[in-house]
């Protein structure tokens, strides 16, 4: 069965998908059905489909995992630190690259202990793609995706449902704070070795390199950013 052309906007086909998680008895961890599906099922084509996906997850509200699916997020606990968009008001940028320390690297061991060989090649592909980069916001979409990446090579749904977290923070509280002093990244920007570094550690099966190699990047990045190690 196909869907016909459709002319719901964005914030429509968004609440239409929220609206669908919330009263399909979806619990957190719950693997949505395939797209193919859930265009038939809201009647929507795929790539009005794909803005609201990509919207739920800008939120927080649902992540992907390449070759396995979209699934629903946990939230947090209103009590405690409530919504990620209330955290995103809470944590400075310091407070957020101490996370990023503590976080990344250990999953950047895990990668190391669990990546694929398609992984492996997709992280390499994605260092390439970060180097192309023609401005900073090219850039920093492109970084975002080589982080993410490394995240989903651990095959834990649970560190990549974390990493998946932070980064939505991330995105909110580090970027709009950052002042750039170039049109984008110079070709001997620091962060294009320590991709490499990583990735490489990562390829060669290396734990405690991939860990130690990651934890140099974030606090270059910090010490760039920020003024902190």
């Amino acid at each position: 069965m196909q869907t016909k052309p459709d002319f719901i906007d964005r914030d429509d086909a968004v609440t239409a998908l929220r609206t669908f998680i919330a009263t399909g008895s979806f619990r957190p961890g719950d693997r949505l059905p395939p797209e193919r599906e859930l265009t038939v099922m809201l009647n929507m084509s795929r790539n009005t489909l794909r803005g609201a996906l990509d919207a739920l997850e800008r939120e927080g509200a649902i992540w992907r995992h390449v070759g396995k699916g979209t699934f629903v997020a946990a939230h947090g606990d209103s009590a405690d630190t409530g919504s990620l968009a209330e955290l995103t008001r809470q944590v400075t940028p310091v407070q957020l690259m101490r996370a990023r320390l503590s976080l990344e690297p250990a999953i950047a061991r895990e990668a190391a202990l669990n990546a694929s060989n398609v992984a492996v090649i997709r992280l390499k592909l994605a260092c390439g793609r970060c180097l192309e980069a023609r401005n900073w916001e090219d850039y920093e979409a492109r970084d975002d995706a080589f982080h993410r990446i490394i995240a989903e090579a651990t095959d834990n749904v649970l560190l990549l449902s974390l990493f998946n977290q932070l980064n939505q923070v991330r995105r909110a509280v580090a970027w709009g704070t950052v002042i750039r002093q170039s049109p984008q990244p110079a070709r001997d920007h620091p962060s294009f070795v320590e991709h490499d570094a990583v990735a490489t550690a990562i390829e060669a099966r290396d734990p405690v390199a991939a860990h130690a190699a990651m934890r140099t990047h974030i606090g270059s990045v910090a010490t760039r950013l920020f003024g902190e190690d």
